[in-house]
């Protein structure tokens, strides 16, 4: 399963969303940014890529529907709500990003 994490600049939550869920061997995952500055920007490789797109704001989610409107057809977005609120691999942000994402796909095996 393809998942894609996207944030503003790719500095902090959309980068430990990529390597929280990258650990699991059934599971691939990118972080990339809306801006034009991002580390890795949005492209529509990323997009055509993955299976779900998990943006963590509604500016987010606007931005991806808006530039990317004809290639999201039978995607699915999903708004995680997370606030730019915490530092890169933070406890906390792992423990919500976890929360948040395996209600939206199913426990690896060896965590069930």
């Amino acid at each position: 399963m393809n998942l894609l994490f996207i944030c503003s600049k790719n500095k902090l939550r959309s980068p430990t969303g990529e390597e929280v869920f990258s650990a699991y061997n059934e599971i691939n995952a990118i972080g990339c940014g809306t801006n034009a500055d991002a580390a890795t920007p949005l492209s529509g490789d990323l997009i055509e890529w993955a299976d779900i797109i998990f943006a963590m704001e509604k500016m987010h989610q606007r931005k991806i529907n808006h530039k990317f409107r004809k290639m999201l057809k039978g995607k699915k977005i999903v708004c995680l709500d997370i606030a730019d609120n915490y530092d890169r691999m933070e406890p906390a942000l792992i423990g919500l990003l976890k929360k948040k994402v395996f209600n939206y796909i199913p426990l690896p095996e060896h965590i069930k």
